[in-house]
């Protein structure tokens, strides 16, 4: 690592995609005349011989996956409505026909990078003055679809930085199969949608403030069949986007048995189907003291992409969320860690170019944008954008960028805006404070260092980045040299 800041220090930690780390996933056809061909091939086996292969399957792949065969009868009961008679098939059959819909994926084979980090809201049992923390990381694998996954970490009162192993097996996210929406909410965002008409209010008139997905399900099909209404050509595209807004705000879980290293969560609405990318977790204490993770994160079902968020207390259950408003328009977006002046606040990046800020009264929506900051320097000639939450100083709110250059190298930096006023920069690195050298210029994505958030711990800043977007490290930097450095 190239550091311009003598005051940078570069731990040993190098986290490396690992290509043995696999889950097993659905894998249906979209042919359905495939699905049923595939099934009555099974069908037609002998019971010999269905025990022969299963038991051939078994030993090739259940030591590569936990509850092998649960997962085999899950993926069965997704296409058992495909069987051409009710009578149900034995139990091997079943787990012989789930193993035709089911394949492998192994999430991070080609790159694991641009990591966030957060402090562990289990900081039981430590040494004093040590912090447990938690890292999210994006992973990447076959067809570049990236998935969200994490580590659990330790740094003593040294500065000396511990990642623990995550467990043999991978386990992808448990999805909440009917979650809940709040009424008011789902209308605000249907609104922005410009998707208020007759078939709409009358699909959310059915419905209580607090409605389950399979509740607006059955309403959304009661009014598109109900013949006492007038049909418009506007029902079939509200009914399709009511359903992708349902779809795009999901929930998932992490099993009780679990840790959460060993969880992924893959792409899982359509708006991320390629892609759940650069999550940026801050720790936010509300006014009342209560405290939620949240993380912006980057939708894309391979034409568009989309800023989501991340809403969770303790990261067993995990929520999803769209966000909406005129301001949520690119990549890089960054929640500060509590409220300013009483409104959210978060850093943005509109135009591939300048970083802006934003302020919400409600955190699902964001209209206007304030300029903070162009760029200035060489190295950041192509672009300015954060590098994670804002982490506050008594100096001011500390916040990481990165600068897009010559050959379109991405260097990280530092700039210190004002607690009360963010818009206003008080402090500006004139040089880069990391930057690939030679060694890094080569991986997933050439000439990059890269992060998604920091914290700090006993008065140093704790940067974990990513080297070409292919494998991650830590640097531990000096918080008073740093802002002795922002305020020269």
């Amino acid at each position: 690592m190239t550091t311009i800041a003598s005051f940078a220090q570069n731990s040993n930690i190098s986290l490396t995609p690992d290509k043995t780390r696999t889950i097993l996933r659905p894998f249906v056809p979209r042919n359905e005349l495939q699905i049923v061909n595939i099934i009555s091939r099974v069908m037609s086996l002998s019971e010999n011989s269905v025990l022969n292969q299963l038991n051939k399957i078994l030993k090739d792949f259940a030591g590569r996956h936990e509850n092998i065969e649960s997962i085999f009868l899950e993926h069965y009961k997704m296409i058992q409505s495909h069987l051409f008679t009710d009578l149900q098939p034995s139990k091997e059959r079943k787990l012989l026909i789930g193993s035709y819909f089911s394949s492998e994926y192994t999430f991070e084979s080609a790159a694991l990078f641009n990591p966030s980090i957060i402090p562990h809201p289990d900081q039981a049992n430590l040494p004093e003055g040590a912090l447990r923390f938690i890292m999210s990381l994006r992973a990447t694998g076959e067809g570049h679809i990236s998935s969200l996954t994490f580590r659990i970490g330790t740094i003593d009162r040294n500065n000396s930085i511990i990642i623990d192993n995550p467990g043999k097996f991978a386990i992808p996210a448990l999805h909440v199969q009917n979650p809940f929406y709040d009424k008011k909410t789902f209308h605000m965002k249907l609104l922005e949608m410009d998707l208020e008409n007759d078939f709409s209010v009358c699909v959310l008139d059915s419905l209580k403030d607090t409605f389950a997905f399979l509740e607006l399900t059955d309403s959304l099909k009661k009014v598109a069949f109900d013949g006492s209404r007038k049909k418009t050509q506007a029902d079939a595209l509200a009914y399709e986007k009511i359903l992708l807004l349902a779809l795009s705000n999901y929930e998932t879980e992490l099993p009780a048995s679990k840790k959460l290293s060993d969880l992924v969560i893959f792409p899982a609405s359509p708006a991320e189907q390629n892609g759940i990318e650069d999550a940026r977790f801050v720790l936010f204490t509300d006014d009342d003291g209560t405290k939620t993770y949240y993380a912006t994160y980057t939708a894309y079902d391979g034409r568009i992409i989309l800023p989501q968020l991340v809403e969770t207390r303790d990261f067993s259950h995990i929520k999803m969320i769209t966000l909406n408003g005129k301001a949520v328009e690119n990549k890089g977006m960054a929640l500060f860690p509590r409220k300013i002046n009483g409104k959210y606040a978060m850093l943005s990046r509109q135009d591939n170019e300048n970083l802006f800020l934003m302020y919400s009264d409600n955190i699902h929506f964001w209209q206007e944008t304030q300029l903070v900051m162009k760029p200035a320097y060489e190295w950041e000639f192509i672009q300015v954008g954060n590098g994670g939450s804002p982490v506050e100083t008594d100096a001011g709110w500390l916040v990481l960028t990165h600068g897009v250059g010559p050959v379109r190298r991405y260097c990280i930096s530092a700039v210190l805006l004002d607690k009360n006023d963010p818009t206003i920069v008080l402090g500006r690195l004139k040089e880069p404070l990391i930057m690939p050298d030679k060694t890094e210029m080569s991986g997933y994505v050439p000439n990059v260092v890269y992060t998604c958030g920091v914290l700090i711990h006993n008065q140093n800043l704790i940067l974990p980045y990513a080297k070409s977007d292919n494998t991650t490290t830590i640097a531990v930097i000096n918080l008073k040299d740093l802002l002795t450095e922002l305020k020269k």
